[in-house]
């Protein structure tokens, strides 16, 4: 992806695109990628950095939702689950097959638990991971070394898909661009544009760095902006009422021997109701999540104390060594982009996860609730609405049968694998200049090769670009990407051409954001 070579496309002002997408995340992207399955022109703006939302702040689970079934609601569940086997099939690098472990502590668990899952495991059909179990208590201590084992009967066994978030937003995000897809971060979208009778036919969107504005002509517009569709909402009709019903949760990351094992725990009933994951990921493990009534979305939410010692507390009464602040890595959180129910309602768990198409008076098409798995899902439905829209002939959604950018089958070990066919590329760098093979940090396994890769290909114009999604150490260690920052924007500067004053606001910039991933250990 060439972030210039999209500008330019914009310069020419009697283009008409098919469809203009207002929102570089999880469900933008799906849009984007299912129009151009059809043939469609697609244009999108994400006003800050593909996926720098909710989209890179999940619980990295490709799943049904075993809690989900438990509410009932079959049909999200088997759609995910659908879903859920064709990401695994069309980007084996980005994701995983992932096992995990239900401790049981009395018989009733072990049979409420064992029936569940039977049906999760019937209703994945050809698409199961892998058949659910039971195991021993002797077995259960054998694969999670830091589980409570007092009063411990065994596990239960099952199998879900893991990924990483931000890295499979950016696949999408190229995989778009190889096929024609002009996509374009921090792009702001001020205004749209209207015809006489009041229908949309347009947007303007300016640049973030140059300030410069362009005006894009489009046959169809769509909102896909998240927590924050309601803003595009009422951009569009000031008298719109509100949709979305952001929900916080957050995620704290720990060092991977505080459980043990590759296999992740699930607990499933906690103290409020909600099930607490502590999964394997990069390396080290990543504890949630809650569901936090939020009313006010923000590109950078910060964890609530009280959520901080929900999840320390909860984790506590599961594992063997008792995690605290001062063990806590790394914290991040996330806002849902729920759909808010017509009564409005404070339990957040109680609110589907179902996504929905809007279609407003100006022909504005939103896509409002969701979840990562569905993305594709959401993409094509939202897409279906464009022979409605336009009048014009839609040809058949292909989105399900594309291989995403990287797609290998010879999976590249250790953290090279979210590169997949990119892989050789990066190395090669390396080779070329043996300067560029040096470890980023100590700690990781990244070198400096990947920030070349970063700016050159992924359209990374920021440190935190780098830090937080192209190699996700700021999510995974803040202090460690804290101490990296420096070589990182110097680097980054060499090769965008910036001078010492931009090395000096990114790390300032940087530094702002890097602090709300740090846990207070004496909070007020």
């Amino acid at each position: 992806m060439n972030r210039e070579e999209n500008l330019n496309q914009l310069q020419n002002s009697d283009k008409i695109w098919d469809i203009a997408v207002i929102g570089g995340g999880s469900s933008g992207l799906g849009v984007a990628l299912d129009a151009v399955s059809r043939g469609l022109s697609v244009a999108l703006f994400e006003k800050a950095d593909f996926a720098k939302g909710t989209s890179s702040r999940s619980t990295k689970l490709l799943h049904g939702g075993v809690r989900y079934l438990a509410q009932g609601d079959i049909f999200l569940v088997l759609e995910a689950l659908r879903e859920r086997g064709r990401l695994l099939k069309n980007a084996p690098h980005l994701t995983h097959n992932q096992a995990f472990i239900i401790p049981v502590y009395n018989r009733w668990d072990r049979i409420q638990y064992s029936a569940g899952l039977k049906m999760y495991d019937y209703m994945s059909a050809n698409l199961s991971l892998g058949s659910s179990r039971y195991i021993s208590k002797e077995e259960t201590l054998l694969r999670m070394p830091g589980i409570n084992s007092t009063g411990l009967f065994g596990g239960i066994v099952y199998h879900d898909g893991q990924f990483d978030d931000a890295r499979l937003a950016l696949s999408i995000a190229q995989t778009a661009d190889q096929a024609g897809a002009c996509l374009l971060n921090y792009s702001k979208v001020v205004s749209l544009e209207k015809d006489p009778g009041g229908k949309l036919k347009g947007l303007v969107v300016q640049d973030i760095f140059s300030k410069k504005k362009y005006s894009v002509s489009a046959r169809m517009v769509v909102n896909a902006t998240g927590v924050f569709a309601d803003k595009i909402l009422q951009m569009d009709n000031p008298e719109a009422p509100k949709t979305i019903q952001p929900s916080q949760g957050i995620h704290l990351v720990l060092d991977l021997d505080f459980l043990g094992g590759q296999d992740a725990l699930m607990i499933p009933k906690t103290r409020d109701g909600r099930v607490l994951f502590a999964v394997p990921w990069h390396g080290k493990l990543v504890v949630g999540t809650t569901d936090t009534l939020r009313e006010n979305a923000k590109l950078e939410p910060e964890a609530l104390q009280k959520e901080i010692d929900f999840v320390l507390e909860t984790a506590a009464g599961y594992l063997t060594r008792k995690p605290t602040r001062e063990d806590v890595k790394a914290v991040f959180a996330g806002l849902r982009p729920l759909a808010r129910p017509k009564e409005g309602s404070t339990k957040t768990k109680e609110i589907s996860r179902s996504h929905k198409v809007i279609v407003s008076a100006s022909g504005l098409v939103s896509i409002t609730g969701g979840k990562w798995t569905t993305f594709r899902k959401m993409g094509e439905d939202t897409v279906a609405y464009f022979q409605e829209i336009t009048g014009q002939p839609l040809a058949e959604s292909r989105s399900k049968d594309i291989l995403l950018h990287g797609y290998t089958k010879a999976i590249p070990e250790g953290h090279w694998s979210v590169y997949g066919s990119d892989t050789v590329l990066i190395q090669d760098m390396a080779k070329i200049d043996p300067r560029l093979s040096e470890k980023i940090h100590p700690d990781f396994p990244n070198i400096l090769a990947e920030v070349i890769w970063a700016v050159r290909n992924e359209m990374a114009m920021k440190v935190e670009d780098v830090l937080a999604r192209r190699i996700r150490m700021l999510i995974l260690d803040a202090k460690a990407a804290s101490e990296s920052a420096e070589k990182v924007a110097r680097l980054m500067a060499s090769e965008l051409g910036k001078d010492e004053s931009w090395i000096q606001n990114e790390l300032a910039d940087f530094q702002k954001t890097a602090e709300k991933y740090v846990i207070k250990n004496n909070p007020k």
